[in-house]
C-alpha cells in the first residue's frame, strides 16, 4: 500500500552526508586505542578506500549535475540541492580527512615504532640501508619506471585513476632539450609502496615515493631538481546504463571500461606544500575546480594533505608476517548448526531447511553444494547467479567441472558489480569456453540476488534443492562479511527459483509467485504492505513489530511508512550499517523507532527482517537494501524463512545480540549525529560479533572477551530498559 508523502524535508537526512558519516565510524574504530593496532590500520585503509568509492561514483554523480549542464537538478528527500550537497560533502569530508592524517601521523605511525615496526626517511637510513634502497632501485624499479618530461613535444600523459605519480620542476643551464620544464614519474603499482630495508626479521621500511624523490636527479640527468611533489587523481568512474541496442553486452562492458581511463577527474589530492608552479600545471590539464564561490562560500577539489597518499597502501603493512599479537585473534569457522559431518549434502538438505550464518558458520558447505553437484552423477543441471567471486573461485571451478562432465550448467554473471567487472568478465570468458551457458542478465537491470539450484535425478522423480543468501559466492568475503544463507528443497521455494532462473535467462514472465518476493517485480509494494499490516495491527490493539537489519535505509516510500508505523505505535528496531536517511526520535513521527549502526571487525552485511511479534512473525532474508536502486533497478530476492527451529534461531539468538551490542554499536540521534553506546561499569558489556564466534553448535562458549546473551523473547519490544540505553548513549 502506497502511503501518503506528508512528512517535510527536514524530517530526512542526506543521503550523501549519512553515507559520510558511515565513514566516520570508521574512522573511530581506527582512532579507537582498545582495538588492535593492526586492526586499526586496516580500518585507515578502509576509510580511504571507502572515500575512493565514494568520489568515484556518488560524488562524481553530484559533480555532473552541478557542472554538466543538467537542466534540472534533483533536489535531495532533505531538500538539498546537487551543488548544496557538494559544499556540505567536502567540508565534512576535510574534517574527516584531517582526523584521518593526524591519527596516522600523531598515534599510529608512533604507536606502530614502538611495536618494532618503522616506516623511516632516506636521510634517516644508515650505510647498510641506503645500500640495500640503491641495489632496490637499480634492480627492481628503475627497469620499470617510465620518467616523463612535460614539453609540446611531450604532451602530458593521461594521469590514471588513483595512480600516484611524482611530479618535478627541472632545471638545467644548458644542454639538449628546454632549460626549464616539467616530468613525471607513476609509481607502478607492481612494486611495493613500502619497501623493506630491515634485516631478516626487522620490520624497517622506507616509502617507495621517498626512494624515486631521491633518484630523480639520476632520471632526469642532467638537470637540477628545483622541488618535487606527489599527487592523485580521482576520476568519475560509474559506469551508466548500457545502451539498449548494443549486440553483445560484454564487449560494450570492456569499451566502457576503457572508457574510464578517460574520464573527468573530480579529486585532485597533493603533497602538503606543492608548489604553486606544480599545481597550476595540474590544474590546467584536468577540469579541477580549484576555487568555486557558491553564495559566499568556497568549493574544491583540491586536497592538501600531510602525509603519505593513498592510505589504502596501508594493507601491505596490515598483512606483515610476525605481528600476530598486533591483530584479532583469528578463528575457525565452525560446522553449521543442524548440518551433520560428511554426510550427503543433498540427504541432509532434503531432510530439513539448513542456515548458515557466516562467517561464523563455514562457507564450505555453500561451495561443496556445487562441487558435490559437479561430480554427482544423479545431478542433471545446475543454475546459479554469479555478481562476485574471489580471484580463483571454487565455486567458478565447480561450474566448470560440472559442464565438461556433461551436465546442463548456466550461469547468470553480472558484468556490471561496480568495480569487478574486469573479474567477472575473465570468468565469464572461462566459464563459456568450457561450455557452461552465461547469460549477463539485463541491460538496464543488475542482477544482485543470491540464488544457486540443483536439479537432481531421484529414482523416478527429479527433485530440486536451492541455495539462497544475502551475500556473494565468494570464499573470501565469507571470512570478512557477516551473510545468512539458506539451503532448502522445499517445492514452492524451487517452483519460484526455476521461474526466476527463466526470468533472468528468457524474460520469461506473467509468472505468481508463491514464497519470493522479487524485485522488480513487487519486493517494493510487498515491503510497504508488510510494513502496512504492522501498523493496522497496532492501530486496531494487536501486538504489532518490526525489525529490519540491513545496509542502506533510503527509499522515501519505505520510510515515510515507517513513520506511518511508529506514530501508529509500532514498536520498530533498526540495525542499519551505513546510510538511513531516516530520523529516528522526531516527537510525534518517529518516537517509536530506533535505529543503531555497529561496525567491527566483520562487515556487517546481512538483510533480515522480522515483521510481528509471537506466534504471527513473519521471518525474511534477503539480498536486498531497501533503496530504490534495490527496488527498481535491479533484480533482487527476499525469501521466508519457515522451518520453527530457523525462525528460532534469527529471532530468538541473532538479532538479540545485535541489540545487545553495547561496545561496537552507535544509536542514531534526531539530529543525524551518532552517539557510541557507552554501557556503565556495573552493565555487563556484549559485542555481537564476538558474541556470535563464541557460540560453538549454538551452546554458549566461555570467553574472556564477551559471553553470548540471554535472550527472554523480548528483543524487539521497545522496553524501559531500551528507553534508558538510548538515554545513556546521547
Amino acid at each position: 500500500m502506497d502511503t501518503q508523502p506528508t512528512f517535510l524535508p527536514e524530517h530526512f537526512i542526506n543521503r550523501e552526508l549519512s553515507w559520510l558519516e558511515f565513514n566516520a565510524r570508521v574512522l573511530e574504530e581506527a582512532q579507537d586505542p582498545t582495538n588492535p593496532l593492526l586492526e586499526r590500520v586496516k580500518f585507515l585503509a578502509i576509510f580511504s578506500s571507502n572515500l575512493d568509492e565514494f568520489f568515484m561514483v556518488r560524488v562524481a554523480g553530484l559533480r555532473e549535475q552541478a557542472f554538466g549542464g543538467v537542466a534540472a537538478q534533483d533536489i535531495s528527500a532533505d531538500g538539498l540541492l546537487s551543488l548544496q550537497q557538494l559544499l556540505k560533502i567536502t567540508e565534512r569530508t576535510r574534517q574527516l580527512v584531517d582526523e584521518q592524517y593526524q591519527c596516522l601521523n600523531e598515534a599510529i605511525l608512533p604507536a606502530l615504532s614502538q611495536e618494532g615496526v618503522s616506516v623511516l626517511k632516506v636521510e634517516d637510513l644508515d650505510k647498510n640501508q641506503l645500500k640495500t634502497i640503491n641495489t632496490f632501485f637499480r634492480q627492481r624499479a628503475f627497469p620499470i619506471l617510465t620518467p616523463m618530461a612535460i614539453d609540446p613535444s611531450h604532451p602530458s600523459p593521461r594521469f590514471h585513476n588513483r595512480g600516484l605519480y611524482l611530479v618535478a620542476l627541472l632545471h638545467r643551464a644548458s644542454g639538449l632539450g628546454p632549460l626549464d620544464l616539467f616530468a613525471v614519474v607513476q609509481l607502478p603499482q607492481v612494486l611495493p609502496r613500502f619497501v623493506s630495508v630491515g634485516q631478516p626479521g626487522e620490520h624497517k621500511y622506507v616509502m617507495l615515493e621517498d626512494i624515486l624523490a631521491a633518484k630523480l636527479p639520476e632520471m632526469f640527468g642532467g638537470y637540477h631538481i628545483a622541488h618535487h611533489a606527489l599527487f592523485r587523481i580521482t576520476r568519475d568512474m560509474d559506469l551508466d546504463q548500457l545502451e539498449q541496442g548494443a549486440d553483445d553486452m560484454l564487449r560494450a562492458l570492456e569499451a566502457r571500461l576503457r572508457d574510464r581511463q578517460r574520464s573527468e577527474a573530480v579529486r585532485l589530492e597533493v603533497q602538503s606544500g606543492m608548489g604553486r608552479d606544480l599545481l597550476s600545471m595540474l590544474l590546467s590539464e584536468e577540469n579541477v575546480h580549484e576555487k568555486f564561490d557558491v553564495e559566499g562560500e568556497t568549493y574544491s577539489e583540491v586536497y592538501h594533505v600531510d602525509g603519505m597518499l593513498d592510505m589504502t597502501s596501508l594493507w601491505e603493512l596490515v598483512n606483515i608476517s610476525g605481528k600476530e599479537t598486533l591483530r584479532e585473534p583469528s578463528f575457525v569457522s565452525r560446522q553449521p548448526l543442524g548440518m551433520r559431518a560428511k554426510d550427503d549434502i543433498f540427504a541432509e538438505i532434503a531432510d530439513h531447511d539448513l542456515l548458515l550464518h557466516h562467517p561464523f558458520d563455514s562457507f564450505d558447505p555453500v561451495a561443496h553444494f556445487i562441487q558435490r553437484a559437479a561430480e554427482d552423477p544423479s545431478v542433471l543441471a545446475i543454475k546459479q547467479t554469479l555478481y562476485r567471486t574471489s580471484g580463483n573461485s571454487p565455486i567458478v571451478q565447480s561450474l566448470i567441472q560440472a559442464a565438461e562432465n556433461g551436465k546442463h550448467v548456466t550461469a547468470l554473471v553480472e558484468l556490471k558489480a561496480r568495480f569487478d567487472e574486469a573479474n567477472n568478465i575473465t570468468w565469464a570468458r572461462q566459464m563459456e569456453h568450457a561450455g557452461v551457458h552465461v547469460v549477463y542478465g539485463f541491460m538496464d537491470l543488475k542482477t544482485h540476488c543470491k540464488l544457486a539450484m540443483v536439479v537432481r535425478q531421484e529414482g523416478k522423480k527429479v527433485r530440486r534443492y536451492v541455495h539462497l543468501g544475502t551475500g556473494n559466492y565468494n570464499p573470501s568475503t565469507a571470512r570478512l562479511y557477516t551473510d545468512l544463507g539458506l539451503f532448502t528443497a522445499n517445492k514452492l521455494m524451487a517452483d519460484d527459483a526455476t521461474a526466476l532462473f527463466n526470468f533472468l535467462t528468457g524474460y520469461s514472465q506473467g509468472y505468481e509467485w508463491k514464497k519470493l518476493h522479487v524485485a522488480p517485480q513487487g519486493l517494493h509494494s510487498n515491503t510497504l504492505r508488510l510494513i502496512h499490516e504492522q501498523t493496522e495491527r497496532a492501530q486496531q490493539g494487536k501486538k504489532s513489530r518490526i525489525f529490519a537489519k540491513l545496509n542502506s535505509l533510503v527509499d522515501r516510500e519505505t520510510i515515510e511508512a515507517l513513520y506511518l508505523a511508529s506514530q501508529a505505535g509500532v514498536p520498530i528496531d533498526l540495525v542499519v550499517r551505513g546510510i538511513c536517511c531516516l530520523r529516528p526520535g522526531l516527537p510525534g513521527i518517529s518516537e517509536n523507532i530506533q535505529v543503531r549502526s555497529i561496525v567491527d571487525r566483520f562487515l556487517e552485511h546481512s538483510r533480515i527482517f522480522v515483521f510481528g511479534a509471537g506466534s504471527k512473525k513473519q521471518v525474511f532474508l534477503s539480498s536486498a537494501d531497501w533503496m530504490p536502486r534495490n527496488f527498481e533497478r535491479r533484480v533482487e530476492v527476499m525469501f521466508p524463512v519457515e522451518a520453527p527451529e530457523l525462525r528460532r534461531r534469527i529471532c530468538d539468538q541473532i538479532i538479540p545480540i545485535y541489540l545487545k551490542d553495547n561496545i561496537k554499536a552507535r544509536l542514531l540521534t534526531s539530529d543525524g549525529t551518532y552517539a557510541r553506546v557507552t554501557p556503565p561499569n556495573d552493565e555487563e558489556k556484549h559485542r555481537s560479533q564476538q558474541e556470535q564466534l563464541s557460540l560453538t553448535n549454538g551452546v554458549k562458549s566461555k570467553s574472556t572477551t564477551s559471553e553470548a546473551s540471554g535472550y527472554n523473547g523480548q528483543a524487539l519490544d521497545t522496553s524501559s530498559a531500551k528507553k534508558k540505553e538510548t538515554r545513556k548513549a546521547r
